[in-house]
């Protein structure tokens, strides 16, 4: 049943610091119900309807300040959208520490495992406009804000743990690079075209990065079925102010899902929206997503024991070599009440961090720590951003910053300044002892330099042992992506840069691509690979290199395939029961009550909308009609058995497309009593990856009778497996 939004908040009088964001949202917000229309400044609005005029078919009035002031408005109410990152989804949330935090680090959210804290989440597509489809191949925002009692501290980061560049100076090409091309803003929300690859192709330092781009993590199921990782290096700081590295994961308890290309491309087109309502319902459901967060904590002593470096961003460390300590939990629980004012508002930055959480050395977050500020003044109007309500921190604010472009605060006293006598030295600075930030003593003894160090120079190591640890399923899903991606290249010279690279990573992944594109690989020493080094550096310097013996490393590393990492049962997942007037209503009944038992989501597809008349009787409403959804948007189909509806169906195109695509798709189908006519005569002259398809493939599950409990087990188990990659 739908759980109401109020259900879910905490009670009114509870005085937990999740409830104190709630009620400091509520104090900012009106719903208008059962409210006269007013004017901003209060007075009631007689007629909204028509203009102020002289006479009925006279001028308009300039003294109608009604008008103007709602025109004035309307032409004012929208703000730059977001360089990157723009189109997003948001959900608010609380998190709960596990008992073991508390010894990592000294942040007070970290403490106590009975404590909640209220978050934030902001996911995004990362290239696309704010009207782009939520369906791109492309990486995803995950950034999350903690209301913790010190201040507020954000996580930002993605669904890939790695990135593109290894200094932040490079970030505005990579983004020119990757956004529609200048002279005629084409193309939109993908990295399909000259300039992207161009860059990639004389930046070595992104090829890791691109392998995960080109993987099936850039083409999630669900924004609720994804990890997120923080990407950079940070250290942690314990309450005897010992330091460690740290890198932040965010595992989801429904386990690492993903759509295949095609469905990606039927998804965009029969619902752009698909991830944003897929998180919205599952929240408004009462199925409140969860992750898990996850830390890989390395002593300063360990700093240089690997074969990367822990501070080049392009750079993971393989969870065989430091396992990831899960340290507390997520939940999403409830949506925004305004996508404005919360979800397009909130301005997240690395560098709000809180007292046991400090940076490290990494260059390309030294340089997001100015970018992020400097973005903000932009785009939401000035220094005053954090007292909006979603940015505003749920501990008190003190300071002497005062004014500015819609600043909120009303300030009292005569002091703006510090130190001073006046008011007795308020604002104090706090001692650490008192909770004031102290960020870690690290001795540096260094010459300024415009350089990057040696440890930075390899990149194709990591790239290399992201491929070998794909399943061959994934590595030719890399593959296919590689033949697109680079098929839309005009350029000669770019592609053959880029099989030069892909040559360095694997030749097995090499040669499939050269295949697609019809071109030979060039001599690796005939192609100038890199142009990201400076003009006097001597090009030996930054070659193709093996990581130096001696180091920890992996060949492969099996936390990097997606298919390693299951999720556990069925709950939220969306099936498609294919109806028709005289389905048999003892098979929808029983295929509809396991799945709801299960935590699943069945829905009625059927030819129209309206009610379904079932034979031995009873009525259901229909969800949807095959006119307004695709099986793309399911996780698995079932055709329940009824003469009468079947003899209607197995007439259809529509029904017939809608089971071949699943079946394409290799996501469980079952079907009972005559439905199993109609799934074979659906299927009939399929041969997906060459296998002619069969009702005795895997992950079809058919019964000729009425439904047993075996073989509903056994629908659950395949649904549980998401998708069945021998069936091609």
């Amino acid at each position: 049943m739908k759980k109401d939004k109020g259900d879910r908040k905490p009670a009114p009088g509870d005085a937990t610091p999740a409830n104190a964001k709630v009620q400091q949202l509520a104090a900012h917000t009106t719903d208008g119900a059962d409210e006269f229309l007013t004017t901003n400044t209060g007075v009631r609005v007689n007629d909204d309807q028509n203009s102020l005029k002289a006479g009925d078919r006279g001028p308009t009035l300039l003294e109608d300040f009604i008008f103007r002031e709602k025109m004035t408005h309307f032409d004012h109410e929208r703000i730059p959208e977001r360089i990157v990152h723009a189109r997003g989804a948001g959900a608010h949330g609380i998190f709960k520490a596990y008992p073991n935090a508390a010894a990592l680090s000294r942040a007070a959210f970290l403490q106590d495992p009975s404590a909640e804290t209220p978050v934030f989440v902001r996911f995004s597509t990362v290239a696309g406009s704010r009207g782009s489809t939520d369906l791109p191949r492309d990486a995803r925002g995950f950034a999350v804000k903690f209301y913790t009692s010190e201040g507020t501290y954000d996580l930002v980061g993605n669904n890939i743990p790695v990135f593109f560049i290894q200094d932040a100076m490079k970030f505005p090409d990579l983004v020119h690079a990757v956004k529609p091309e200048p002279h005629n803003e084409i193309p939109q929300a993908t990295a399909a075209h000259d300039t992207f690859w161009d860059f990639i192709s004389v930046m070595p330092e992104s090829l890791h990065m691109i392998m995960w781009a080109m993987s099936d993590r850039a083409i999630p199921r669900s924004l609720r079925m994804m990890e997120g990782f923080g990407v950079h290096t940070f250290r942690l700081i314990d309450a005897a102010g010992t330091a460690r590295f740290v890198k932040f994961h965010w595992k989801p308890l429904l386990g690492l899902h993903q759509v295949v290309w095609e469905e990606a491309q039927v998804i965009s087109g029969a619902d752009p929206d698909f991830h944003r309502r897929d998180l919205w319902e599952a929240i408004e459901e009462g199925h409140f997503p969860e992750w898990e967060l996850g830390v890989q904590v390395v002593e300063e002593a360990d700093e240089h024991a690997f074969d990367f470096d822990l501070l080049d961003p392009t750079k993971i460390i393989p969870e065989e070599l430091v396992p990831v300590q899960r340290i507390g939990k997520m939940t999403l629980n409830r949506n925004p009440d305004n996508f404005f004012a919360e979800t397009e508002q909130a301005a997240f930055h690395p560098g709000h961090v809180v007292p046991g959480i400090d940076f490290s050395n990494d260059p390309l977050l030294q340089g997001r720590l100015f970018s992020y500020t400097d973005t903000q003044l932009l785009r939401l109007g000035g220094p005053n951003f954090q007292e909006i309500p979603i940015n505003r921190p749920v501990t008190p604010v003190h300071n002497n910053q005062r004014d500015g472009h819609m600043r909120q605060t009303i300030d009292r006293g005569r002091t703006a300044y510090g130190p001073n006598t006046l008011a007795r030295g308020c604002p104090m600075q706090a001692r650490a002892a008192q909770g004031g930030f102290v960020h870690h003593a690290e001795r540096i003894d260094a010459h300024k330099v415009r350089a990057r160090s040696p440890s930075f120079h390899d990149h194709y190591s990591q790239a290399t042992l992201f491929f070998n640890s794909q399943t061959p399923v994934e590595q030719q899903h890399m593959i296919d992506a590689l033949k697109f991606e680079l098929g839309k290249v005009e350029t000669i010279a770019i592609r053959e840069r880029m099989l030069v690279h892909l040559s360095h990573i694997s030749e097995s992944l090499a040669k499939p691509v050269a295949e697609g594109l019809g071109l030979a690989i060039p001599a690796k020493s005939d192609v100038h690979l890199n142009m990201s080094i400076p003009a006097d550096t001597d090009p030996a310097e930054v070659q193709p290199r093996a990581p130096k013996p001696g180091k920890r490393s992996v060949k492969t590393s099996p936390a990097l395939s997606m298919t390693s990492l299951p999720g556990s049962g069925i709950r939220t997942r969306r099936v498609a029961v294919v109806v028709a007037d005289g389905t048999a209503a003892a098979d929808v009944e029983r295929i509809v009550s396991a799945l709801e038992a299960e935590g699943a989501m069945p829905k009625l597809v059927a030819p129209s909308l309206g009610t379904l008349k079932l034979e031995g009787g009873g009525e259901r409403p229909i969800d949807f009609s095959f006119l307004t959804t695709s099986s793309a948007l399911f996780d698995a189909v079932f055709l329940p058995g009824g003469k009468r509806a079947m003899e209607k169906l197995v007439t259809m195109d529509p029904v017939f497309e809608f089971v071949r695509m699943a079946y394409r798709h290799l996501k469980p189908i079952g079907a009972s009593g005559e439905g199993v006519e109609l799934l074979s005569a659906a299927i009939a002259g399929l041969r997906p990856g060459g296998k002619p398809a069969s009702t005795g493939a895997p992950g079809i599950i058919t019964a000729g009778g009425a439904l047993g409990d075996d073989d509903m087990r056994k629908f659950v188990g395949a649904i549980e497996m998401h998708r069945f990659w021998d069936r091609v």
